[in-house]
């Protein structure tokens, strides 16, 4: 493949476009949460392993929207109710977010048996 700069490589190559939609620091794990269906915001917020601004949520939110990857649905209420869900592309991590949970495990696994490792030859 030619040299070419990451900008050029968005929608042509699949790792910078997929790295590129998922840079968000929080994106996969949003993704995750969704996975079982929607959820309100406040809920997502509570949701989240480190407190988190309403500010921040909201712009991952926004950026994971203007991806594609998930919808934002408003109903009219008061208060305003507001859910987040996995869009039908989405919904397609879900084979990722599967094969993550099974990597990020063994490498979980790993650690503990390199921790085990260096305590005994401590």
């Amino acid at each position: 493949m030619q040299e070419t700069n990451n900008k050029e490589l968005f929608g042509i190559c699949p790792y910078v476009t997929s790295q590129k939609l998922l840079s968000g620091k929080w994106s996969i794990y949003l993704m995750y949460l969704l996975k079982e269906g929607p959820i309100r915001f406040n809920e997502l917020q509570r949701r989240m392993p480190e407190n988190m601004t309403h500010t921040t949520l909201s712009r991952q939110l926004k950026q994971l929207e203007d991806s594609g990857l998930i919808e934002r649905k408003v109903y009219s209420e008061i208060p305003p109710k507001v859910e987040y869900e996995l869009s039908d592309v989405g919904m397609k991590f879900n084979r990722v977010l599967d094969e993550l949970e099974v990597w990020g495990t063994e490498y979980i696994e790993y650690l503990s048996r390199s921790e085990r490792k260096n305590a005994q030859s401590e």
